[in-house]
């Protein structure tokens, strides 16, 4: 009940607003305002109730170590950026922020960091698991439930900010997902303040989920490179899918131009492709694809890069491809060190990553299939990538080709030239036309 001596109420506690018939509040009951303290002392205890924030209280800002554990360079600065937008967040809560990353690196610390700042700030804030928030959500349904399924469900997304961690790990059945959709519709329309963290790509998730994550203009979208913190100190270098080092001796500095070997043309080809991989490496952004016979260079080009790379203090995981699609079916061996999910994981999240030899593959529907995976992931996350192949673009796979002809973000640079053999080229005879040299023979 109200306040006994409210005017406006008389201490029933409710009121029906003066609206024309046919509104639809019309004949409704609102709590009146006499009841305001009330029902924000009893929201407050219903989140309580419903708060997975316990034992995580000491995930806070300070205890967080923006620099990682043994990270490079280029990981460092991820995980810095992250940490910078996540405590500008907790101070001011405004539209959605989604944080992106592998198992432990740092996702559930920086949300529930965010939800004990609010907190200490007197903001009530409602973390809580997705897969236990659906247990919640069943459990109204019981009869000895004290709580309604539908006051829970709508203390939930009214909450004034929602923390949900690891969705993408519930049971997806119809009702979860229609529930899941239902509490991200409501606060998508209503602009409500929301976190979320995931270890699945955006393209994972239901579709009706991933459209709301997907607006920029409400959502913002932060991706962590970081390995777990668990297993500090086992850096992408040292993996064994990793072979740059058997490719040392290959640098930008020891490429050929093979200038006593080719035609003019052909070295200027070839000058070119240097000067390109020198722009790339300086700051590998998007994709770069070099294509062209076996031993044109290709090969040399993209481990240049990645040496020059890793010499900043950068990572660079260089797989050949029919290698990388070895160790993926050897992971589904449960004698397997290294299990199937991890180990694509790495590839897939690898901060700079190239592919050697693309096409060269047992082309398999599920080869192909988890190289799409792999190439659809790197596109909409727009990490960096590096593809060599010995296959002209209209002979790779079409859902391959898609990714490869967007020019926005994908240069293709082919290499023609013949293989290296180490011959020089016949000097051009009487007969060939001046200025134009001939070409060796292919």
């Amino acid at each position: 009940m109200g306040d006994p001596h409210c005017p406006v109420c008389h201490g029933f506690g409710y009121v029906r607003l003066d609206v024309p018939v046919g509104h639809p509040d019309f004949g409704q009951l609102f709590p009146c305002a006499c009841r305001a303290a009330e029902l924000r002392q009893r929201r407050a205890a219903a989140l309580v109730a419903v708060n997975d924030l316990k034992g995580l209280e000491r995930f806070t800002f300070e205890n967080f170590r923006p620099e990682g554990h043994g990270l490079p360079v280029d990981r460092q600065d991820n995980l810095r950026r992250a940490y910078d937008v996540a405590r500008a967040y907790a101070l001011k809560p405004r539209g959605w922020l989604v944080i992106r990353g592998g198992y432990g690196c740092g996702k559930t610390h920086l949300a529930a960091a965010i939800a004990n700042t609010c907190l200490d700030r007197g903001l009530p804030v409602l973390f809580v698991t997705v897969p236990d928030l659906l247990d919640h959500l069943r459990a109204a349904f019981a009869p000895t439930s004290e709580e309604p399924y539908a006051e829970r469900f709508d203390e939930i997304r009214t909450a004034p900010l929602l923390i949900l961690d690891d969705l993408g790990t519930e049971q997806s059945t119809p009702w979860a997902l229609e529930k899941l959709f239902q509490l991200l519709n409501y606060r998508y329309l209503n602009r409500l303040p929301t976190v979320i963290t995931t270890n699945r790509a955006l393209e994972e998730l239901e579709p009706r989920l991933r459209s709301r994550l997907a607006d920029p203009d409400l959502v913002d979208i932060v991706t962590l490179l970081a390995p777990d913190y668990r297993q500090a100190g086992v850096d992408q270098a040292e993996s064994d899918l990793n072979t740059l080092s058997l490719y040392s001796g290959m640098t930008l500095e020891t490429f050929d131009l093979r200038q006593g070997e080719l035609s003019r043309e052909e070295t200027d080809n070839l000058r070119r492709a240097l000067a390109l991989a020198h722009e790339y490496a300086a700051a590998p952004t998007g994709w770069l694809v070099f294509i062209g016979p076996y031993g044109s260079g290709k090969t040399h080009l993209a481990a240049g890069i990645a040496n020059a790379w890793t010499r900043e203090g950068h990572t660079a995981l260089f797989v050949v491809v029919p290698d990388l699609l070895d160790h993926l079916r050897a992971a589904f061996n449960p004698q397997s060190p290294v299990s199937y999910d991890k180990r694509f994981e790495e590839v897939r999240r690898a901060p700079f990553l190239v592919l050697d030899d693309l096409g060269t593959e047992n082309a398999t529907p599920w080869a192909r299939e988890k190289l799409y995976q792999l190439f659809n992931y790197r596109y909409v996350a727009r990490q960096p990538t590096l593809i060599t192949t010995a296959l002209q673009v209209a002979d790779l796979d079409a859902k391959l080709r898609t990714r490869l002809l967007d020019t926005s973000r994908c240069t293709i640079f082919a290499l023609e030239v013949p293989p290296y053999r180490g011959q020089v080229a016949a000097p051009p005879s009487k007969s060939s036309r001046v200025g134009r040299p001939r070409k060796t023979a292919r």
